[in-house]
């Protein structure tokens, strides 16, 4: 796609229901808030030393050394969900809303959070696999890894390979390109991991998962369509479908179709009214002159 985009600074936001970016914002702000106040907890009732619960509850969210995967395996899911530090997370949901917003208007609002989930689990994974690497300097037993900056990589790459000729507008007159974007962000990631390897290569498989769930999206398939499915799936089982109360409704009006049949010169018309009002608001809803007309004209009192 080589066609120039650029951001009405005025276009309308989408709802919460149908804005992912601002979703994954909360989500990851509920994680951090989490974290830290799972802690303070921990050090008001356990008597711990801040730092020493925060060193006890990192290790089952947090990525670990390769000693210590096995044990938490599903630490290549929860890491991208918490942060270190309040400007850390602040950075990165920046940088988030920056690319997931230009990606959301892009491709839609549904391919958001699919993205981000795996491009968090293959910057896990790609992190574990390079500590196994000759010559890498081993990662610590108490090095944990927290932070979303694999998942806003891949939002990042997406966006490139969406529309590398994308400017973010910022005033009427004032905009940057986003390939310059792109590179300032990724100027500052890579002083932020260090050049240390295995962070390295977890930021690489987030951007490299971004650009792979582009391609599959441009030949046709869509890999984020089961997550919504099972929401919907759990939202039909607590919720009646739109269906079933139109089904409950005819059954209903078909009763008091029945039971309402006209008589003693009150038109069908006028019934088919008060049935109307019946399945809108309920019996209860209908004035004691129109309750008198149903009952009349259900031959009960005459």
């Amino acid at each position: 796609m080589t066609t120039i985009f650029k951001r009405n600074p005025t276009s309308f936001l989408p709802s919460y229901s149908h804005n992912a970016v601002l979703q994954l914002i909360i989500a990851s702000g509920v994680g951090y808030i989490a974290f830290l106040f799972t802690a303070v907890c921990f050090q008001a009732f356990g008597h711990f030393r801040f730092t020493d619960a925060v060193n006890l509850i990192r290790p089952y969210i947090a990525l670990p050394s390769k000693e210590s995967f096995l044990s938490h395996p599903w630490t290549v899911l929860t890491y991208g969900w918490s942060h270190y530090g309040f400007w850390e997370w602040a950075s990165n949901m920046i940088w988030l809303y920056c690319f997931g917003g230009i990606v959301q208007m892009l491709i839609g609002y549904r391919q958001i959070i699919p993205m981000f989930i795996y491009s968090l689990v293959a910057g896990g994974i790609f992190y574990m696999l390079a500590q196994w690497i000759p010559g890498v300097r081993e990662v610590s037993s108490a090095t944990y890894v927290l932070g979303a900056q694999s998942g806003v990589t891949a939002l990042a790459v997406a966006a490139l390979s969406l529309s590398p000729k994308y400017r973010l507008y910022f005033s009427p007159t004032f905009s940057i390109p986003l390939p310059l974007l792109a590179g300032i962000f990724a100027a500052l990631m890579l002083l932020r991991i260090n050049m240390e390897l295995p962070a390295l290569m977890m930021v690489a498989g987030g951007g490299l998962m971004g650009f792979l769930y582009i391609r599959m999206l441009r030949s046709g398939y869509k890999p984020g369509d089961w997550m919504y499915a099972i929401q919907e799936r759990i939202d039909r089982i607590f919720a009646p479908s739109e269906k079933a109360v139109w089904n409950h409704n005819k059954r209903r009006g078909e009763v008091l179709n029945r039971r309402y049949e006209p008589k003693q010169g009150i038109s069908q018309r006028r019934i088919d009214e008060l049935l109307d009002k019946i399945l809108q608001k309920g019996y209860e809803s209908l004035t004691k002159e129109e309750k008198d007309i149903l009952m009349r004209a259900s031959g009960e009192n005459g």
